[in-house]
């Protein structure tokens, strides 16, 4: 029997290839490196920094005493997200500059720990169905909340470390209401997902989410790629990377040579120059419209409380007692400068002239020459203005203040703000808060 083809018959086509799996198939995340114990290991480092980070973040938050005047609150409209609020200490001198400097440089080091996380969890991502369940619903809902939470944090952070404001509106509300809603997925996530992490880590049993999966374990690969590096050099990238970031980051926290490693900070590199006046400025004095010849002799401080109103020029300053602080300058972008000796009128001292009692000064309202930009006004409390190494700084380092420094006059207060520490101060007004 002739089995030949018939020429009228067409030729068969050859079979078409396998589809490539998509993201929702389990097989089409390959790594070796993912499973539940590697992401249970990052996760614990974030449940311990991202702690650390929102906490400090809040303190931060206190230190510009947003219940004591309008002036200093950028979240007015926060309702009950202020329940924590207290009066912000002055001692120890330094706390301002271990909080914030803690809240950024932590925060930038945990980068790389939070890119490697999700990376470990894309999977979950992508899972079918997308809600199995109720108590899987909320799960989702929290991831959610945390995943946009932290990265929509990092990212208005970042930016304002690096002074670059592309973000629709001002950072102080965007960052503290985002901070919130981070907050909240973080509670939820570590709340369903903690005991399960703790178990990976110590070898428990695990039920697989995956039929067919490895046992124990619903993010390793079911088909797994040939290795290119163990999990212990995954981890060690990841430490590496966080490393870097602190290396490049720290530095700004310091005067002096240490400040040149802070490569990716915009006050590391920067030279302030030698001299009394030799360390780090946040704003010039041209940055917000204030020149030279408004604080020239015709410069003067306008005091206000009880008094009346009192008038003195810089000689008249002067000439009263005059006192000495070493205190540092930390700002909200996680810089600091090392003490500074600064000398100038104690602020209660300038209260007693204005009329208050020596024993109980009244918190005070403070104005600047400057024009535009922040904190062109802002308010310290009582406790602030009573102690004694609080000045209307008029030197520094043993010379006068540079007009970048604050020239003629500048506040000085132990543990606040930068931004409170106000340059160029034209009126005090005690009792005004």
């Amino acid at each position: 029997m002739d089995h030949r083809p018939s020429l009228s018959e067409p030729p068969k086509s050859p079979p078409s290839p396998p589809l490539p799996p998509l993201p929702t198939d389990p097989g089409f995340w390959r790594s070796p490196v993912r499973g539940v114990r590697f992401t249970a290991v990052l996760g614990l480092v974030l449940l311990v920094g991202l702690t650390l980070v929102f906490v400090t973040g809040l303190l931060s938050y206190a230190a510009y005493n947003p219940d004591l005047a309008a002036v200093n609150d950028k979240t007015p409209d926060r309702g009950w997200l202020g329940f924590y609020l207290f009066d912000w200490p002055t001692d120890p001198y330094w706390l301002y500059r271990l909080t914030q400097g803690f809240h950024v440089t932590v925060g930038i080091a945990l980068i790389p720990v939070v890119l490697a996380k999700l990376w470990s969890v894309i999977p979950r991502f992508f899972a079918l169905p997308p809600v199995r369940s109720l108590a899987h619903a909320l799960e989702r809902v929290s991831l959610l909340l945390l995943v946009g939470g932290v990265l929509f944090e990092l990212i208005t952070g970042v930016l304002n470390i690096q002074l670059e404001y592309l973000f629709p509106g001002s950072f102080y509300p965007l960052h503290f209401y985002g901070a919130w809603v981070f907050f909240a997925g973080f509670v939820a996530h570590a709340a369903l997902k903690l005991p399960k992490a703790l178990a990976a880590i110590r070898g428990g049993e695990l039920r697989s989410a995956r039929p067919g999966g490895p046992a124990d374990d619903d993010l390793a690969s079911p088909r797994p790629a040939a290795p290119t590096v163990s999990r212990r050099g995954a981890f060690a990238v990841v430490g590496a990377g966080s490393l870097f970031m602190l290396l490049t980051t720290a530095g700004r926290s310091f005067d002096g040579p240490l400040r040149r490693t802070a490569l990716l900070a915009p006050h590391g590199w920067e030279d302030p120059g030698s001299g009394p006046n030799g360390f780090q400025i946040n704003k010039t004095a041209a940055s917000v419209g204030v020149t030279a010849a408004e604080t020239t002799d015709r410069w003067r401080l306008t005091l206000g409380g009880p008094a009346g109103e009192i008038t003195l020029s810089r000689a008249q300053l002067l000439a009263m007692s005059q006192h000495t602080s070493e205190l540092p300058i930390a700002c909200v972008e996680g810089w600091a400068t090392s003490n500074q000796s600064w000398r100038g009128v104690r602020l209660r001292d300038l209260a007693v002239l204005a009329g208050c009692p020596a024993d109980s000064p009244p918190g005070v309202f403070v104005e600047s020459l400057q024009r535009r930009g922040s904190f062109r006004t802002g308010a310290l409390r009582d406790n602030q203005v009573r102690d004694g190494r609080s000045l209307l700084a008029l030197q520094v380092n043993g010379a006068d203040l540079s007009l970048d420094h604050g020239f003629p006059a500048r506040i000085i207060v132990p543990a606040a703000p930068g931004v409170l520490n106000t340059k160029w101060v034209t009126a005090l007004t005690f009792g005004a808060v």
